[in-house]
């Protein structure tokens, strides 16, 4: 007699040798991207840690081309990532400086990554994410010899670009006041134009360039209520502040250069054709800094703008991160040929029967309510979690669920969960059971005593998982990295936080589990159809949040949802995720039999992107 698992799996053998292939892929992924990333050693990153005034600290990456010395010193440019990004998501600017010869550090922002909080509220405003200290203490140290003191610049996206702003006006104020030279010779604002007001640039003593999505949904809040930066108030008053009055401009032409460069009065203003969170991603924005930061600089280099090498890194990221993912699946299959784990691989329960006519179109009916409903309580579950989780909202340190995002996300998982367990209940109450559906094909009985064992394999396979990704992360320093999304090293402080919000995501990865396991598997059904129904059906209710808002902006040149628009931009990471999840629990139903594996898993590994990849709040 076969033992239970004989009937599913390849022989031990297979499962080694793909296990073996996927961490060759993910090692030779990482060692490639590490190379893009140190443009093949002509360029040595470092992680450093500053620490700031009130006890916080700024965490970063140093990247020091080889040709900066005590003899030549190099340009500085600090790039200050958004909200919601970590310094990765802003690397690619520090690529392409460096391969030009400037020295650049990118940030993790406050309460983002591994820098600490704020005790501020407002830290872009007053301290730049963490970016004004970064500043003063390159202009203030000879431990940077390396660095053109007199040569210090800075970069921002989104929030990112408000802190450089600010950051004009904050040393120009001090420049003032001291009677010299403002420590930040030139600033890049991109993304943000709402703090170039009067009261702001007239302090301003350095050289700005500015970059705008025309496509920018957040361009509902200009003063024109576009994105047209042509003629722009903002627009109009950055070039403005750096010309005579007499030489004044009422519109804009994009990418002239206005202003003296040696007066500091330099003034650019580019406008892509790009949304919002992709405007870092395109070649064209990037192309725009680099010129910039060459002119302003009074810098020369062989290679042309275009010519651009960051977004291999990306690629190599993205092979990493879905190479890892694929990597769990042969080591699950190995640790439960394991004694110990042996017990949890039961037989694989029948298949529920082909639903037909009515039961199908119950089926259908089922499939876009639960789309219809995930798609509108989106937005008014983050509007809750504003008032359930006010310390988060309001931007203070707290213990109590410090992630304000994440707080809206994790409420829209447990309403949609409890959907999804009422709807799978009811169709088996009123449908299900008189049409030979049984219990038994759903895969949910299993002892207590298995139960703890399953928890040990999912915690088991997390801890390699992420004991990968920091060695990876230690020998190569990249981590696998994809534009706005990306598994990273994290703070201690977060397995808290993973502790926190998994008990209530684990009622969505679960119920996740039960309706793809014990309602999406027919009899006769091709595999990759019943998987790619589920990947659908866990998805398309964000996506249609999505669409709605998109489909709208293009028609009316507003987004749908204008207050929420910054939680309708987190889907771009999290409709991905919720689309692959129904796979993860269907490969590990087909290991065990039964339900509870693959959701185990895949919510502590996704739950640890999310809250590694958003803001927190924690006390310092």
């Amino acid at each position: 007699m076969n033992s239970p698992i004989d009937h599913r799996a390849p022989d031990n053998h297979g499962s080694h040798r793909f296990l073996l292939l996927t961490l060759a892929v993910i090692v030779l992924a990482s060692f490639l991207a590490s190379r893009v990333q140190n443009s093949w050693g002509t360029v040595q990153i470092s992680g450093i840690k500053i620490p700031t005034h009130n006890g916080q600290w700024v965490t970063g990456d140093l990247y020091r081309p080889r040709t900066a010395t005590a003899d030549t010193p190099a340009p500085l440019v600090v790039v200050v990532p958004g909200f919601q990004r970590s310094k990765e998501a802003l690397g690619n600017v520090a690529i392409e400086l460096s391969r030009r010869g400037i020295v650049a550090i990118t940030i993790d922002p406050y309460a983002q990554g591994k820098s600490s909080s704020s005790l501020s509220r407002m830290a872009a405003t007053t301290e730049g994410y963490g970016m004004f200290a970064v500043v003063d203490y390159a202009a203030g140290t000879r431990n940077l010899n390396y660095v053109d003191r007199d040569r210090i610049g800075t970069t921002g996206h989104s929030a990112g670009g408000n802190a450089a702003i600010r950051g004009a006006n904050y040393f120009g104020r001090e420049a003032q006041a001291a009677g010299i030279p403002s420590k930040l010779h030139s600033v890049f604002v991109s993304g943000y134009v709402l703090t170039l007001t009067d009261e702001v640039l007239g302090d301003v003593r350095s050289n700005v360039g500015m970059s705008y999505a025309f496509y920018d949904e957040g361009a509902y809040r200009n003063e024109l209520g576009d994105g047209d930066m042509r003629i722009a108030p903002e627009a109009l008053r950055l070039v403005n502040s750096g010309l005579p009055g007499a030489e004044s401009v009422t519109e804009v032409e994009l990418g002239r250069y206005y202003g003296d460069v040696d007066k500091r009065t330099l003034r650019v203003v580019h406008n892509e054709r790009v949304l919002h969170p992709f405007q870092p991603y395109m070649v064209e924005a990037t192309a725009n800094q680099i010129e910039y930061f060459e002119k302003v600089f009074g810098l020369e280099s062989d290679l042309a703008s275009d010519d651009q090498v960051w977004y291999w890194k990306e690629i190599l990221g993205l092979v990493s991160l879905v190479g890892a993912l694929v990597m769990l699946v042969p080591l699950g299959r190995l640790l439960l040929e394991t004694p110990f784990w042996r017990p949890l691989v039961n037989p694989l329960p029948p298949a529920l029967p082909q639903p037909r006519g009515r039961g199908l179109a119950l089926f259908w009916g089922l499939f876009a309510l639960g789309a219809l409903i995930a798609c509108f309580t989106y937005i008014p579950m983050a509007e809750l979690s504003q008032k359930l989780f006010v310390d988060a909202s309001s931007r203070r340190m707290t213990w109590f669920f410090p992630q304000r995002m994440n707080n809206a996300v994790m409420l829209w998982a447990v309403l949609n969960g409890l959907v999804g367990y009422a709807m799978f209940f009811l169709s088996y109450r009123f449908h299900g059971r008189a049409h030979g559906v049984r219990p038994e094909m759903w895969g949910v009985s299993i002892s207590r005593g298995l139960l703890l064992r399953t928890v040990a394999l999912a915690a088991t396979l997390f801890i390699f998982y992420y004991l990968l990704v920091f060695a990876i992360y230690f020998f190569l320093h990249v981590d696998y990295n994809f534009m706005f999304m990306g598994v990273r090293v994290f703070r201690p402080e977060l397995l808290i936080l993973l502790a926190m919000y998994l008990p209530f995501f684990f009622l969505f990865f679960l119920s996740n589990s039960l309706r793809v396991n014990g309602s999406m598997r027919w009899e006769g059904q091709p595999e990759w159809q019943g998987m790619l129904i589920g990947g659908l059906g866990n998805s398309l209710g964000l996506l249609l949040i999505v669409i709605v808002q998109y489909t709208t902006f293009a028609a009316t040149g507003t987004v749908y949802w204008t207050d929420g628009w910054l939680y309708v931009n987190l889907l771009f990471a999290v409709v991905p995720m919720m689309f692959v999840l129904p796979y993860f629990n269907r490969f590990f139903f087909r290991l065990t039999g039964r339900i509870y594996l693959g959701p185990m898993i895949t919510s502590m590994i996704f739950i640890m992107v999310l809250i590694s990849n958003t803001v927190f709040y924690l006390p310092l």
